[in-house]
């Protein structure tokens, strides 16, 4: 190999970009953040949303759960007493509870 060559191949490994662990730090807190922002901040404000709901369920609200319309007859700890029809009452999980009218 001549001279040149071995010139030219030093010049293009001087070249190449460096590591900048700094830059990718910055790039990954950038990610991070914009993750933050767009999913999880709106998913918790959410699900508070949806538990101040669940925690505000009184006796004879009228709540769609698992599909279900009726009227809450009985409320205890993780369930609730529902009545969809006259005297049929069946028992679903507070966290069935979809919407309250």
């Amino acid at each position: 190999m001549n001279t040149q060559t071995i010139d030219a191949a030093n010049n293009a490994v001087n070249a190449a970009p460096k590591n900048d662990t700094m830059g990718l730090i910055i790039y990954c807190l950038v990610i991070f953040a914009v993750i933050y922002l767009f999913m999880v901040r709106p998913n918790k404000k959410r699900m508070a949303e949806y538990q101040k709901m669940i925690d505000s369920l009184k006796v004879g609200n009228r709540v769609m759960a698992a599909g279900i319309y009726g009227t809450i007859k009985k409320i205890k700890e993780k369930t609730i007493d529902l009545e969809i029809a006259k005297g049929v009452v069946i028992e679903v999980n507070k966290n069935a509870v979809a919407s309250v009218e």
